[in-house]
């Protein structure tokens, strides 16, 4: 009997599994469908591209500035017992923006921004805002959800390259005031060292990054259910959701692209 129970709770897990599987691919389709049948609201999405990209500077700026301080300490701290200090500038540069600047923006992006979309549409659907919107022959896909991931593709990658250039600004600060390094010798390893190729594949990572967290964000906030309880539910699964996603997209991504 105990065997036909756990093998009735793993058939149970599964189905349900499948069933949001299936909830998720819809939802999918409909964004990409509707994207390229329905009406596009400009200024409601340049409304959404202020709010998610404009307005996430300031957390972004600081964050870029301390995480590149930090890491020329560490690495200079590192590279002292192998007489390795001189490589400080270039692993800094390549550090930010191959994986430390797409990772930190697009971790803060699902902190800040998937919980304020699943909040405000999961909001919408519990007062029946959602609703009426079809009663005004108004598609959400479109009104709602397009505008929203459309803002959250192109927001993030601007922020990325924003933080790549803050983040060496940060080492270079602690560089020249703290390490002593000479502020040309510096700047010239750093414009040495890094690649075309270093940035661009962190911009990759961040436009991949983007429309992960527009994609959950929504997602969560259209398929909430009846209650306060449920809108809090749905801006935790969109912040939770979107973290592992970007971290396990940022594995894949940096395997597609630098496994040689």
């Amino acid at each position: 009997m105990k065997i036909l129970f756990y093998v009735a709770l793993v058939g149970k897990t599964l189905l349900i599994f499948l069933t949001k599987v299936g909830i998720f691919a819809r939802f999918t389709w409909k964004i990409l469908l509707h994207a390229f049948t329905g009406p596009f609201y400009a200024k409601i999405f340049l409304t959404h591209l202020i709010n998610i990209g404009f307005l996430s500077l300031p957390v972004i700026g600081l964050t870029a500035v301390f995480t590149g301080a930090a890491l020329a300490l560490q690495i200079y701290s590192g590279g002292t017992r192998f007489n390795a200090e001189s490589v400080v500038p270039s692993i800094v540069a390549i550090g930010i923006c191959r994986e430390l600047g797409p990772v930190l923006c697009g971790l803060i992006m699902a902190g800040r921004v998937a919980s304020s979309i699943s909040a405000e549409i999961g909001t919408m659907k519990v007062t029946e805002q959602i609703d009426a919107l079809y009663t005004l022959n108004t598609n959400p896909y479109n009104f709602l959800i397009i505008p929203r991931v459309l803002a959250c593709l192109i927001s993030l990658p601007l922020l990325t390259l924003t933080g790549d250039i803050l983040g060496i600004l940060g080492g270079f600060l602690v560089g020249v005031s703290t390490l002593e390094f000479n502020p040309a010798n510096y700047l010239l390893n750093t414009v040495k060292f890094l690649e075309l190729a270093d940035i661009i594949s962190g911009l990759i990572k961040a436009s991949f990054f983007g429309l992960i967290i527009g994609v959950l964000g929504t997602f969560n906030g259209i398929n909430t259910s009846v209650g306060a309880k449920g809108v809090g539910k749905s801006t935790i699964n969109s912040v939770v959701w979107s973290s592992i996603f970007v971290l396990a997209a940022n594995y894949i991504l940096t395997e597609a692209l630098f496994n040689k």
